[in-house]
C-alpha cells in the first residue's frame, strides 16, 4: 500500500494554528518575570520569609503572644524576658540578649543556641532566610 500524499495547506487555511500559537505566546508572556514590578521589594521578601517561617506561632504586635511570644523589638531584648509569656526554663535562664548573630544562629539551629526550648518541631531555616526574617523584624519594629 502506498501512503497517500496530502496537499500541503497554507497556514492561513488553518486558523486553529494561529489561535494555538497566540495562546502559547500569551502564556509565555504572562509567566515570564520580565518586569521589576513583579519582583518583591526587599522589605516584602523579609515579611514573606517571616510569614512562611514564623507567623504560625509568632506575631509582631506587642502583647500579642500566641503559641510563641511576640517578636516585637526582639533585637536587644533579653531572652525569655517577656512577663506575659510562659517560656521554657532553659530560655528564661539563657542569660543573653538577642542580637542579629544569636537570632540567626537560633533560627538556623535552635537546639545549638538554647537546648530545651519550646519550639518543637521547628527544625530551623537557612541562614539566608534568617537574615531576611531579622531584617523584617527590625524594620517592622522600627529598629535598625
Amino acid at each position: 500500500m502506498e501512503a497517500q500524499m496530502r496537499p500541503r495547506r497554507h497556514p492561513s487555511q488553518r486558523p486553529w494554528l494561529h489561535a494555538l500559537a497566540g495562546a502559547g505566546a500569551l502564556a509565555l508572556l504572562v509567566s515570564a518575570p520580565c518586569s521589576l514590578a513583579q519582583q518583591p521589594a526587599p522589605d516584602d521578601t523579609g515579611q514573606q520569609a517571616f510569614n512562611n517561617s514564623c507567623r504560625t506561632c509568632h506575631s509582631m504586635k506587642e502583647g500579642d503572644n500566641r503559641l510563641g511570644p511576640n517578636l516585637n523589638k526582639i533585637v536587644g531584648r533579653k531572652a525569655g524576658s517577656l512577663q506575659d509569656y510562659n517560656y521554657s526554663s532553659s530560655m528564661k535562664d539563657a542569660g543573653f540578649a538577642w542580637d542579629q548573630d544569636k537570632l540567626t544562629r537560633f533560627m538556623v539551629k535552635p537546639d545549638e543556641v538554647v537546648s530545651g526550648h519550646k519550639m518543637q518541631p521547628y527544625g530551623g531555616i537557612s541562614a539566608e532566610e534568617a537574615t531576611r526574617v531579622i531584617a523584617y523584624l527590625q524594620s517592622a519594629a522600627g529598629q535598625r
